[in-house]
């Protein structure tokens, strides 16, 4: 399936609604794995894009925080637990809080995704799920803090917590994986990485056995699967976070003799954050080294080369 253009209407927002306009938007894998059909939830027709940096174009009634002007992140897990749990059925089928949908075109109905649609110059969001930003934030460098740089660099700190004398390995170097190797000190991939202090970089389809075995003698402390495969590596007394989305009806089976003595199993979503935008202000973090393309709206079909192709790390698309 290939994304398609179209002219559409975004309505009015109602009751802790909000309209936005997207400046820019970057694309996660995520979206090349709904396309492909394994996502349970890829209903379609929908906008798709869930990593964007806006502007708020206007705000239905009660909403209190924002208003016109604002600069913000989507988030496709809102900042409050308890909401996130309540939103979670109606985001799953790909519609606002309120059940309904804002988007038509030709007169049709238009589904919403992972509550943000950011594949639009103007989406139509809830209040809750967006970030506040600094103003001064560059807004095409900020777009994919939204997710993947968030997710991977908070896997490795507030999920797993790695201290500096931990053994790591990170299955897969996309975004993701390189931002957990930011979360873990270590940066940017294969040569470079090696540069700036990773020990080795290996890919596991050139060995014939367990790639725990190939690492280290039995595992390491921890693994951060990037991925979406369910085959990570196994350690007695090691941490393993599960990062990628596996596809649809994919389960893990471990021996339980491996959780008896020790070894712990954890996913993370959004690595724990809110918004790194004051991290990457900071220069706390790294940003603008994971962009490897800049794209028009109008050549968003050619991202999609881009990710199956693994010749972009991040690509950043101006609206």
């Amino acid at each position: 399936m290939i994304p398609k253009a179209e002219e559409i209407e975004v309505a009015s927002p109602k009751a802790h609604k909000l309209q936005i306009k997207i400046v820019a938007t970057a694309v996660c894998h995520t979206e090349a794995y709904t396309l492909s059909g394994a996502d349970p939830e890829g209903y379609f027709p929908a906008i798709l894009g869930h990593e964007g940096a806006e502007i708020v174009e206007s705000a239905g009634e009660g909403v209190t925080k924002l208003k016109a002007g604002d600069t913000v992140i989507p988030l496709y897990i809102p900042q409050c637990a308890n909401v996130n749990f309540k939103t979670r059925v109606t985001q799953g089928k790909c519609l606002m809080p309120d059940g309904t949908s804002r988007f038509t075109c030709k007169g049709k109905t238009i589904l919403h995704y992972m509550g943000t649609s950011t594949f639009s110059e103007y989406t139509a969001v809830a209040d809750i799920s967006v970030a506040k930003v600094d103003p001064l934030a560059p807004l095409d460098k900020v777009s994919f803090l939204g997710c993947g740089m968030s997710t991977g660099y908070g896997a490795a700190v507030n999920t797993a917590k790695v201290d500096p004398s931990s053994v790591c390995a990170i299955f897969g170097l996309g975004g993701v994986g390189l931002a957990v190797k930011m979360g873990c000190k270590v940066a940017d991939i294969f040569a470079r990485a090696e540069e700036v202090g990773a020990t080795e970089c290996i890919i596991p389809q050139d060995f014939s056995k367990p790639i725990q075995e190939v690492l280290t003698d039995g595992g390491v402390d921890y693994s951060f699967e990037c991925t979406g495969t369910v085959k990570a590596c196994h350690k007695s007394w090691g941490v393993s976070v599960a990062v990628g989305v596996a596809a649809s009806h994919e389960e893990i089976a471990t021996c339980p003799f491996q959780l008896v003595i020790g070894h712990t199993w954890k996913d993370t979503a959004f690595g724990g954050w809110k918004s790194l935008v004051s991290e990457y202000i900071f220069k706390n973090i790294k940003a603008d080294e994971f962009v490897t393309h800049n794209l028009s709206f109008d050549e968003i079909n050619k991202v999609f080369e881009l990710v199956h192709s693994r010749k972009s790390i991040q690509t950043v698309v101006k609206i």
